[in-house]
């Protein structure tokens, strides 16, 4: 058992003590590696999720249907990059201490130690897959984040206030693609449909699975201890029904769920959990796509060498 001092006994009680009264902790402030870790988990996780998550609308921006839809798709995109760019930089002030940097958080990736976003494993089949990330996917994104805007760490909190700006108008792009779809021929309504019954259990997936950790203290309990954020996946997951299920029974889709129902009594939805083995698989490196996205994230990390070269030696010149 690791001995504490009584020093870092009294750091931490005052450490809990502004965080219970809501004040907020800055980079260069003490913290215990708890926190630092699981801030470095998250953040690092979120940010390689934004980068990994431009992938599967980059594979349709040549496809998309109109220039005007090209435009939009690729400005999400460079969106994207941008929010898992700033991102990088808050973590990389968390790792610094423990003599890391951003570098660092890439070789994870490209070795398997740094997991990213479930969703973001899965195959793009059709343009309606496209919207459907914009729209679902996104709209998952925005509840998560906003659910940590007034997060303790106060860098992640003024990092997440720009990023889930703009993750709104990328859900309201997404939701015109989806209803120009569910408003079209009978071909694009089918198009619409499929895409829904294929990421439906993805979008479940997309908050966690409802429980903690059998052994140990969960990611979700440690987030709510520190307060990075305010409510556990169930809860998150719920709201995301709350506000989506509606939404998508208007436009005449069907839910891939005969289960699915709303109980006027708890004022929970009932649905049919994912599988969470099949989860777990995927987050591992197993998806669908996982092996080629990463392939092309190494790619893009090789070929691009020569630029990281040039701007370190220009910066040791300055």
């Amino acid at each position: 058992m690791a001995y504490i001092s009584v020093d870092e006994n009294k750091k931490y009680a005052e450490f809990m003590e502004r965080i219970e009264a809501g004040e907020k902790i800055e980079a260069h402030d003490w913290m215990p590696d708890e926190y630092r870790m699981t801030l470095i988990k998250l953040i690092s996780m979120h940010g390689i999720s934004e980068i990994m998550g431009a992938l599967p609308e980059k594979e349709w921006t040549p496809k998309a249907p109109t220039l005007r839809r090209k435009l939009g798709i690729m400005a999400k995109v460079q969106d994207e990059m941008g929010h898992g760019q700033l991102l990088l930089r808050v973590a990389e002030d968390l790792i610094k201490p423990l003599g890391k940097n951003r570098e660092d958080l890439i070789q994870d990736l490209l070795k398997g130690d740094l997991k990213f976003h479930n969703v973001f494993h899965m195959k793009t089949k059709s343009w309606a897959d496209a919207g459907l990330i914009g729209w679902l996917v996104d709209g998952a994104a925005i509840i998560t984040q906003t659910n940590m805007l007034d997060c303790s760490y106060a860098p992640y909190a003024r990092a997440l206030k720009r990023i889930a700006a703009e993750e709104v108008f990328h859900a309201q792009h997404g939701e015109a693609i989806i209803m120009a779809l569910a408003e079209g021929t009978e071909e694009q309504k089918v198009m619409v449909q499929d895409a829904l019954n294929r990421w439906w259990p993805a979008l479940l997936m997309f908050f966690g699975p409802p429980t903690a950790a059998t052994t140990g203290r969960s990611k979700q309990e440690l987030t709510i201890k520190y307060k990075i954020r305010k409510n556990t996946n169930e809860e998150l997951r719920q709201w995301y029904m709350t506000k989506y299920v509606p939404r998508i029974w208007s436009l005449g889709l069907t839910i891939p769920d005969e289960t699915l129902r709303f109980d006027e009594k708890t004022y929970d939805w009932i649905y049919k959990q994912p599988d969470w083995e099949e989860f777990k698989q995927i987050i591992s490196n197993n998806g669908p796509m996982s092996k080629e996205r990463l392939r092309l994230r190494q790619l893009s990390y090789e070929t691009n060498a020569w630029v990281r070269e040039a701007l370190g030696a220009v910066s040791i010149a300055v």
